[in-house]
């Protein structure tokens, strides 16, 4: 599914993960709106909403960057592929952005509890996360 002698495929890879990382920068801090930053951990179904719409405008914003990619570059991207890939991105962006999960998984790993609350740790978990997914959605997508 990997293989690539010919280097294609990282090269695509290597696109497919700029752009990605691209669009979860603009969608998080320029294109998320005040309410959704604002209530998407909430519990209950105003959180899960605010979360939803966050989400799905990450996801067009993360589908218009490899649009942008495809038309200016060429590139060929399987449309199966892409479609896991932004699948994972999506999921695992509602999983981090509900905030009880990715908080229980750092106090089970053993993270100091004042870091995450007034040392930035939960941000930089968050953003951790993002990208760490980000890098399994371009494998997805440049296969």
């Amino acid at each position: 599914m990997f293989a690539d002698p010919t280097g294609t495929g990282a090269i695509a890879f290597a696109a497919v993960f700029a752009a990605l990382y691209a669009a979860h920068q603009v969608a998080d801090h320029w294109v998320q709106t005040q309410r959704q930053a604002d209530c998407k951990s909430e519990p209950g179904w105003p959180g899960r909403l605010a979360c939803t719409a966050h989400v799905a405008t990450y996801f067009l914003t993360a589908v218009i960057a490899l649009a942008t990619l495809i038309l200016a570059t060429g590139l060929r991207l399987d449309p199966w592929g892409v479609g896991v890939g932004l699948t994972v991105s999506a999921v695992s962006h509602y999983i981090a952005d509900r905030r009880t999960p990715l908080r229980r998984l750092a106090e089970l790993l053993g993270k100091d509890p004042h870091w995450l609350t007034r040392g930035g740790g939960m941000y930089a978990l968050d953003q951790s996360w993002h990208t760490g997914f980000l890098f399994i959605a371009a494998l997805f997508c440049a296969a």
